[in-house]
């Protein structure tokens, strides 16, 4: 039996099939990162895995509402300097929202995706433009897509400040490599 039969047995015994769904990802994830070796000795085994990456910084306390909303003045200031309609989140180190706008015009279901890359940001500890990157090269990077409530898309960064990450931001609306500029202008607000 197999881990996706064997959580759907479990789950055809309790109802609970989202739960036996996310066990089954897991499962599989778990099974992709310890592939199999070859079965002929002539094979060839798959290629190491690249060096680690640096660690990725502590959380540290939760940015506070004064220090969101300057970085929420700048990087709506940097959007309608180009007339961006964007919508902004700021989430704090345990990725609760702080603050947010919403420029009029803004396509509806930016609200949801700009509080969705902060809260991957912040929850993965990393730019959202990192998971964007993993998946496009295919392979073990599609393990990203795997991981529930993730927003692998360009526009989410960590707030940074004395080496630890009190929060988020995360910005949709336009191209992603716009998001990831107001996001960057709102980051630069703190930083400076």
């Amino acid at each position: 039996m197999n881990a996706f039969s064997l959580s759907s047995a479990c789950a055809s015994r309790t109802g609970a099939r989202t739960t036996a769904a996310l066990v089954a990802s897991f499962v599989w994830c778990a099974y992709a990162q310890n592939p199999v070796p070859p079965a002929n000795a002539n094979a060839v085994a798959p290629a190491a895995a690249p060096a680690a990456a640096a660690v990725p910084a502590p959380y540290g306390i939760g940015i506070n509402l004064e220090q969101a909303k300057k970085a929420l003045a700048a990087a709506e200031a940097h959007a309608r300097a180009n007339n961006w309609g964007v919508a902004i989140a700021i989430v704090d180190s345990s990725a609760q929202l702080v603050a947010f706008s919403k420029i009029d015009s803004t396509q509806h279901a930016s609200v949801a995706i700009s509080q969705g890359k902060a809260t991957t940001a912040v929850n993965l500890r990393r730019p959202t433009k990192a998971l964007e990157d993993a998946i496009a090269g295919g392979g073990a990077g599609l393990r990203t897509l795997a991981i529930p409530g993730v927003m692998p898309l360009e526009g989410g960064i960590p707030i940074i400040v004395d080496g630890k990450i009190i929060g988020g931001i995360g910005v949709s609306g336009v191209l992603s490599s716009q998001d990831a500029q107001v996001a960057r202008a709102g980051l630069e607000a703190l930083t400076k």
